[in-house]
């Protein structure tokens, strides 16, 4: 046993002694005495985490020789932010009404601050997912268009934009998110961009075949439903060389899929919880 995992056991033996001497509820022994069973609670392996590092603060290990930051990095007590990319989204924002912002990798506005409001289950598609993005679409989008069909924080979009799109429309259903995200047209000066608050389901709907060059698709996460539905809606819209672009929680099937036969997965990843796809049509790759 290594000295981490004996101050570890010891720390928590001294907090449960205090416990055992307690005397027992008239008429039941301690020893014999068993409740009666409860449902098990399930809480994410973070949570768990972190009540395990409080028990040990109260256990005693709080001194500056038993900190759990004096513990071997490599201690399974010891905290990782993976523990939390493992479990949620990773661009999954923190809850508690602190404002946040994106920054803008590329293009003419490169290293631009955006505000995005906290709203419940806006995920901005973090930088190095948009980097690897950008990198298979080409830097550079000069002359095409575009449309983000639930443009959330406007992550995607904006950046479509600063890269030289000639024309982005983003889609945002929610008041509070499409009035975010005209603010922010408005900081940047953008004329190439065009906001519609709408669902994107009837708009795309409504809109003309073959008439975008890339489409950015970034549903509510985890409506499969929604993903589906949204992309039988998109694909006839790309032009013949265009591509569509697709974050969901599972993988991917296009099996079924009338709308997108013919259609492949040309590139992908995974950013935690999260998996991002470029789609083409076959006999373009």
């Amino acid at each position: 046993m290594c000295g981490d995992d004996a101050r570890v056991i010891g720390g928590l033996v001294r907090a449960i002694e205090p416990l055992c001497a307690r005397p027992a509820r008239k008429g039941r022994s301690r020893i014999f005495y068993q409740a009666k069973p409860r449902p098990p609670v399930r809480r994410p392996a973070w949570r768990a985490r972190v009540v395990t590092l409080a028990f040990i603060a109260r256990a005693g290990l709080s001194s500056s020789k038993n900190t759990p930051g004096a513990l071997d990095s490599n201690h399974p007590l010891m905290p990782r932010s993976s523990v939390t990319r493992s479990v949620l989204p990773s661009h999954t924002p923190s809850r508690g009404g602190k404002p946040h912002t994106i920054r803008i990798i590329g293009g003419d506005w490169k290293r631009t601050p955006l505000p995005v409001l906290d709203l419940d289950g806006l995920r901005p598609t973090p930088d190095r997912v948009r980097e690897t993005l950008f990198n298979w679409l080409g830097q550079d989008l000069s002359g095409q268009t575009c449309l983000d069909m639930f443009a959330g924080s406007g992550a995607l979009g904006f950046e479509a934009a600063s890269r030289g799109a000639a024309r982005v429309l983003m889609v945002e259903r929610s008041a509070k998110a499409a009035a975010q995200i005209r603010a922010n047209q408005t900081k940047l000066g953008a004329r190439n961009i065009e906001i519609a608050e709408a669902d994107a389901l009837r708009l795309a709907a409504s809109l003309t075949p073959g008439s975008f060059d890339v489409i950015f698709l970034d549903p509510p996460f985890g409506d499969q439903a929604l993903l589906l539905r949204a992309l039988a809606l998109a694909a006839p819209l790309v032009a013949p060389d265009g591509a569509i672009y697709v974050e969901c929680g599972d993988p991917l099937d296009l099996a079924g899929i009338d709308a997108l036969a013919g259609w492949s997965v040309v590139r992908d990843g995974k950013a935690g919880a999260v998996r991002y796809h470029l789609l083409r049509r076959e006999n373009e790759e």
